[in-house]
């Protein structure tokens, strides 16, 4: 792995722009529905980001639930704390953390969830074992994350978008995590596991989309970087850019519902 993202300031509010898109907007949805949860439960959000789900997930609990939003990046925490929460919702708890190292004590929460987190992680089993932990029996844990060869990115040089691909994937620990997932989460002592797949599709050009953002998201993360070449990465953010009304980008992400032993 050549080198992680980074989140400061900047970074942590061009995420939280990526976040806003209706498609992204959509897989939030996606997920609660997934999760179904119930008022007055009590829920953790692994990896909470600029905190956009945890405060929908503070509005289906409502007053008398509670969400713990776990974050190790300070510039998103920043984000996460400061973000309205409708009307009778529930206290949402901002801390410091991570996947492997959670500030909760056992079996404290009835419900977990980790959206594209996981695949940024070294130790998937401790991760999980974590959660785990922190589930009290019959919780569940949703966990959700990307398998990146089911992109399909249409551009005029195929050739050219899988070397940019290709270089891309160096940001995560495991491009593939999805398909492990399943035995993982029995190993950790989860039972009743159930898989969804979850496409974030978008068919011609618009700059408010995950595919939009995400492009100058790549872009960004290659400038400079060892073994890409900048005319390359120019040339292909170009391209993806200016299809118009034949642009086609397709990424699909997968749910995992499991239920703590």
């Amino acid at each position: 792995m050549s080198g992680m993202l980074s989140f400061d300031e900047e970074g942590a509010r061009r995420l939280e722009t990526t976040y806003t898109t209706p498609d992204v907007a959509g897989q939030r949805r996606e997920v609660r529905r997934i999760l179904a949860l119930r008022p007055g439960e009590h829920v953790v959000d692994i990896g909470a980001g600029p905190g956009l789900l945890a405060v929908e997930l503070a509005a289906e609990v409502g007053p008398d639930g509670r969400v713990h939003a776990v974050e190790p990046s300070p510039s998103m925490r920043a984000l996460a704390t400061d973000r309205p929460r409708p009307p009778r919702s529930a206290p949402v708890e901002v801390t410091d953390g991570s996947a492997n190292a959670l500030p909760l004590p056992a079996a404290s929460v009835d419900a977990g969830v980790c959206t594209q987190v996981l695949e940024y992680v070294a130790d998937v089993p401790g991760a999980l074992a974590e959660a785990r932990r922190v589930l009290r029996p019959g919780g569940q844990l949703l966990v959700l994350d990307t398998d990146w060869d089911s992109i399909v990115w249409h551009s005029r040089d195929p050739a050219r978008t899988a070397r940019i691909l290709a270089a891309w994937d160096q940001h995560l620990v495991d491009p593939h995590l999805p398909r492990t997932l399943a035995p993982a989460l029995r190993a950790a002592g989860f039972t009743d596991v159930r898989t969804e797949v979850l496409p974030l599709l978008d068919v011609g050009y618009d700059p408010n989309t995950y595919s939009a953002h995400n492009a100058e998201t790549i872009a960004e993360y290659l400038h400079g970087r060892s073994g890409t070449d900048a005319d390359d990465v120019r040339a292909w953010f170009a391209d993806v850019t200016s299809m118009g009304g034949a642009a086609f980008f397709s990424l699909n992400r997968y749910a995992f519902l499991a239920t703590a032993a």
